[in-house]
């Protein structure tokens, strides 16, 4: 019953940590080619990750095992850790996640490239 339960652990584990990765990297290459100025700093990024890594493995690690665990057939040998469908979900969150993050990162960059009322900087 706990081997099944760690398995399944590693695998949302894993399936959580590779969406935010695949995220942060795209995000970080596409921001720095298009705006010229990494949208995540280095630090930023470590930052990112410390979180990351540090909530999901509590969250994960304090899953207790479930009675239906023993009813599942066992994984074989060979079978890939990250499965078809792990894969799907891992990029169709991304692409999710990519969607919003850069609608509001060239809203942001749109919002600055208006010109600005001489009036309102007066009153600043």
């Amino acid at each position: 019953m706990w081997g099944r339960n760690v398995y399944d652990s590693i695998s949302k584990f894993l399936q959580f940590q590779l969406t935010v990765n695949v995220v942060a990297v795209i995000v970080a290459f596409t921001g720095a080619c298009i705006t010229q100025d990494s949208p995540l700093k280095a630090v930023q990024m470590l930052w990112v990750n410390l979180i990351m890594d540090t909530f999901a493995s509590l969250a994960l690690a304090t899953e207790p095992p479930t009675e239906a665990l023993l009813l599942r057939k066992p994984y074989g040998r060979n079978k890939p850790l990250i499965s078809r469908t792990m894969m799907k979900n891992i990029l169709g969150h991304a692409v999710y996640q990519l969607t919003i993050i850069f609608t509001l990162l060239f809203a942001a960059l749109q919002r600055d490239q208006r010109p600005q009322d001489p009036r309102r900087e007066e009153r600043l």
